[in-house]
């Protein structure tokens, strides 16, 4: 079946056509036949029931600096025009990106949004983890410094990251007996009412930080992000370099334990991050790492997405 694809994206034409996962999910499905297009979340426009938004047609190929044709600008009918919506625009997880999927709700199921926009507002990557506290290191979330340091005197080296914070960014290493946690803590209360996460630090991170990919609430395959010498962040963004891996037993424990959930919840598209034996996040947003696996393995993690989309939809017109 053909089906028409609207992708909320930042610029397509800005990506890095070698590892961006959104280009891949949009080559993918022009490859399948599918019709594209994308949009800014800041053109949707709710009236009289009916969601819009300004969209172009797009043509893409895997050619660096010309990897994408644009075609005449439209005005979309979301409830209409399209059966599938991808919402792929990064973090930060605000209020903009919170109104979006408020707005997206109002078309889903009937165009089918991946991932489910109530479901993402409801699931931050930092805190969905915490449903599944065997599974992960000693963690706290709070804006309460009298709680933060005492999490820091319990556990010693820590590391300290913004709640709604992306791509690694905020995120730093405490030592034991470091002084700079009243200071940190300050810093974010001055540009943000958010709290923070604090976590026991993993000295396994220096081996990596497991990036694995779950389609439908199963494990599709996973790359390893290995921080700069003396670094704590892994993220490619921030100078994490990638490299293959195996699942572990361990990894298949994890994804069992929460892949029912993340399929009840209809979070389709899903990278979890795990540092030896612990997961520590659930990213639901716009997790990236497939063009990485495809290029180690040959495993299209994309591709096994847009079977379970062609799936819904078929059983959706049946």
């Amino acid at each position: 079946m053909t089906l028409r694809v609207a992708i909320q994206m930042d610029p397509i034409e800005a990506v890095n056509i070698a590892s961006d996962t959104t280009f891949l999910m949009a080559e993918t499905a022009q490859a399948r036949g599918h019709r594209l297009w994308v949009y800014d979340f800041r053109t949707l426009a709710l009236e009289e029931g009916r969601l819009y938004c300004r969209a172009q047609p797009v043509t893409l190929r895997r050619v660096v600096g010309d990897h994408v044709t644009f075609g005449e600008e439209a005005r979309l009918d979301l409830g209409r025009d399209v059966d599938v919506i991808l919402m792929r625009q990064d973090p930060p997880f605000d209020m903009a990106y919170v109104t979006a999927t408020y707005l997206l709700e109002t078309v889903h199921p009937h165009t089918l949004v991946v991932n489910d926009p109530a479901e993402v507002r409801s699931a931050p990557e930092k805190l969905l983890v915490t449903r599944f506290p065997d599974l992960t290191p000693p963690t706290l979330i709070t804006s309460d410094p009298v709680q933060l340091n005492d999490f820091h005197r319990r556990h010693g080296e820590v590391v300290l990251k913004p709640l709604h914070g992306a791509a690694g960014s905020g995120v730093v290493r405490l030592r034991a007996d470091d002084p700079n946690l009243d200071a940190l803590i300050e810093i974010h209360a001055a540009g943000s009412r958010d709290p923070l996460v604090i976590q026991k630090f993993l000295p396994a991170v220096s081996r990596g930080d497991k990036r694995i990919l779950l389609v439908d609430g199963e494990p599709v395959g996973a790359i390893n992000r290995i921080p700069a010498k003396d670094q704590v962040r892994s993220n490619l963004r921030v100078g994490g370099t990638a490299a293959p891996v195996e699942l572990t037993p361990r990894d298949l424990e994890i994804c069992a334990a929460i892949g029912p959930t993340l399929k009840e919840r209809g979070l389709i598209f899903v990278g979890i991050d795990v540092i030896g034996d612990w997961m520590t996040e659930i990213n639901v947003t716009s997790p990236t790492g497939a063009q990485q696996l495809k290029q180690f393995t040959g495993i299209d993690a994309t591709a096994v997405m847009w079977d379970v989309i062609e799936r819904k939809r078929s059983a959706q017109v049946a």
